[in-house]
């Protein structure tokens, strides 16, 4: 099994975004993970649809935006028109998480779900029907440089078993490591959404950083 890894760029310059995503995309990357916080919903304030359209041009492959907004519904249809290939929404973010994957899939844009480690995976069955994309939040969201949740292997393979006979991917959010790669996608993450993994030290290192992530996962996963 291949396995993604999304370089989240919350954990970049934020005054060299675009260069940033440039040198991801010759270092390889599979996407590039954008992640959304209101200051609300989360304790942390990052990027506007604006940014976002702003770095589409600067991001080769696939660009991923996490909304970590609540409410989400009057923001999601600036955010679809600013240039996402995938967009994912919280469980938690309100109490139609129905219509907004809807929504997102009527725009042409891939729908991602995304639960919190408290959130259970009751309600799952129930709306696989309209998830392209898994999130399962392996650290508590809103800042990055977060350890792993001990826990949250357990939680990726039991939502593996319910995501991947319908071909859905489960990607784990938070604490990505070359130590923690293995036991995530041993348990079934098909995409690694890692920050300080990948940006840790300068930007020469950061390609051999992903090739060791991805070598890591994918001695498990194979």
């Amino acid at each position: 099994m291949a396995v993604t890894i999304a370089p989240s760029i919350l954990a970049a310059d934020f005054a060299a975004l675009g260069s940033a995503c440039r040198a991801l995309g010759e270092a390889g990357v599979d996407w590039v993970h954008v992640d959304v916080m209101d200051g609300h919903f989360v304790p942390n304030l990052t990027f506007g649809p604006p940014m976002v359209r702003a770095l589409r041009p600067h991001i080769r492959g696939t660009m991923d935006v996490h909304l970590m907004i609540a409410p989400v519904e009057p923001l999601l249809p600036a955010f679809l028109e600013a240039g996402a290939d995938i967009v994912t929404v919280h469980a938690e973010a309100g109490p139609h998480v129905h219509r907004n994957l809807r929504a997102i899939r009527a725009a042409g844009v891939r729908a991602g779900l995304a639960i919190n480690p408290g959130t259970g995976l009751d309600a799952l069955p129930w709306l696989l029907d309209d998830v392209d994309l898994l999130c399962v939040m392996t650290v508590n969201p809103g800042f990055g440089g977060q350890s792993l949740i001990p826990s949250a292997a357990a939680k990726i393979r039991a939502a593996a078993a319910l995501c991947r006979p319908r071909g859905i991917p489960v990607m784990a959010d938070g604490g990505v490591s070359a130590e923690t790669a293995r036991s995530l996608a041993a348990a079934g993450a098909e995409v690694l959404v890692a920050g300080s993994a990948v940006f840790a030290g300068p930007q020469e290192r950061w390609g051999a950083n992903i090739a060791s992530l991805r070598r890591a996962a994918e001695d498990v996963a194979a």
